[in-house]
């Protein structure tokens, strides 16, 4: 048992995604939370939270089974603060999730 259990500890620390890997999750989360809150709008944060959990569990299998759900919602954070700003700085950003259009 102590075996399987160093041999999981092992696994799972090799299995932990790289500084590039967990940079393309954040910059992947920026469209996600991006697209969450142009679905739902604004005052829905655990829903949104739960959309973007979804999405993240189907895009990125192997490393939601690593990370912790807090690891998780950190990084979400950080997109969603990313997000502020974009929506501060830009108006074509703004537009499109304020107006709910599509992008393609």
């Amino acid at each position: 048992a102590i075996l399987i259990g160093i041999g999981f500890a092992i696994y799972k620390f090799a299995g932990l995604p790289t500084k590039s890997q967990i940079a393309k999750i954040k910059s992947w989360l920026l469209y996600a939370v991006s697209k969450a809150e142009q679905e739902l709008g604004g005052k829905t944060g655990i829903l949104k939270l739960i959309m973007v959990y979804d999405m993240f569990i189907t895009r990125f299998p192997l490393v939601a089974k690593i990370i912790s759900f807090n690891t998780f919602s950190f990084w979400v954070d950080e997109a969603l603060d990313e997000m502020k700003e974009l929506l501060k700085d830009n108006k074509a950003v703004k537009a499109v999730i304020e107006n709910n259009i599509v992008i393609k």
